[in-house]
């Protein structure tokens, strides 16, 4: 008796599944980021490994081996994928200065209350605050005119604003132009200039997922554009490091402080399930003049994000 139509429904799931999975494992391998879905699902690459393990069991169920070999093979994929991308530097030389960053998206200056007593605990010495508007700036520039007196800002309404706070003095620069404000600077830091980028390019929405890898594209020629310069690139950049487009910052020479620190999976957003799952988008990426320790992501109310905080070291490069 044939009995092979009863695992027919078992097959079926298993090949579309791997099929689906297969498709964003294969746009990872081929570095790109492909098309809608793919950049959303890329997100959550590391999360793929449930479908594909569901996949395998339903393969095994089915007696369908060639469907077993394919899903053994884009689980190992997934496997060699899980370690950060690219090779971290030692500096070599002696430190220069150390300092603290925070970076947080307040979602619409929503997150700016809870984010005031995050920032009086931590004491961070530069802060990066994404979709900061006028009364996120007011209020923070108020609370703590005499902590940080020194400040960059883009001012706009909704999550156009963003803003730049800063115990070190400021030199002011162009910035980065995108849909929402990316304000930069050049910090005096103890006597050592420093490159301050503030990132927040728009996310990849099914119809603007062109204008997020154009926007990705100016921050890595910014990051680009002077190696030699100590550089702090910080902020919510609506990628993870299995983006195409942000490895190509990564590429720069530029090193996710976070990974630095032992947490390179660790999730930002969305912050309330981000203890479960999750993606890291928010990140502060430093040149290879920087060491990194005690990263930590901190959970804010009123917002969808995590904030980060990193306490950076600045090295005499070898």
């Amino acid at each position: 008796m044939n009995r092979r139509p009863a695992h027919r429904p078992s097959t079926w799931c298993a090949g579309l599944l791997l099929a689906s999975v297969a498709v964003v494992v294969g746009c990872r391998a081929a570095d790109t980021d492909g098309i809608t879905p793919v950049p959303q699902l890329l997100a959550f690459l590391p999360w793929l490994l449930v479908p594909t393990g569901f996949a395998l069991l339903c393969a095994l169920l089915a007696r369908w081996w060639p469907g077993l070999v394919c899903g053994i093979a884009v689980l190992g994929l997934l496997a060699w994928y899980q370690d950060p991308y690219g090779k971290a530097t030692d500096p070599g030389g002696p430190a220069l200065a150390a300092f603290r960053v925070l970076t947080s998206n307040v979602e619409f200056g929503r997150g700016t209350p809870a984010l005031v007593p995050r920032i009086r605990d931590r004491r961070p010495d530069v802060v990066f605050v994404e979709e900061c508007e006028y009364t996120c700036q007011a209020t923070l520039e108020t609370d703590f005119a005499t902590d940080y007196p020194y400040r960059q800002a883009v001012r706009a309404a909704g999550s156009h604003g963003s803003l730049i706070l800063s115990r070190f003095p400021l030199r002011p620069t162009a910035g980065v132009r995108g849909t929402m404000g990316m304000p930069g600077a050049v910090a005096d830091v103890r006597g050592h200039t420093v490159r301050l980028q503030l990132a927040h390019p728009m996310p990849p929405l099914p119809d603007q997922v062109g204008l997020w890898q154009r926007e990705l594209g100016r921050l890595r020629a910014f990051a680009a554009a002077d190696p030699h310069t100590p550089t702090v690139l910080a902020g919510d950049f609506n990628a993870t490091q299995d983006h195409a487009a942000f490895r190509r910052i990564l590429d720069t020479g530029l090193t996710d402080a976070a990974r630095l620190a032992g947490h390179d999976r660790a999730a930002s957003w969305p912050a309330r399930t981000a203890s479960v799952i999750g993606a890291q988008i928010d990140h502060v990426l430093v040149s290879p003049d920087f060491t990194a320790t005690g990263a930590h992501f901190l959970r804010v109310a009123g917002t969808d994000h995590r904030a980060l905080v990193v306490d950076l070291t600045l090295h005499q490069r070898g």
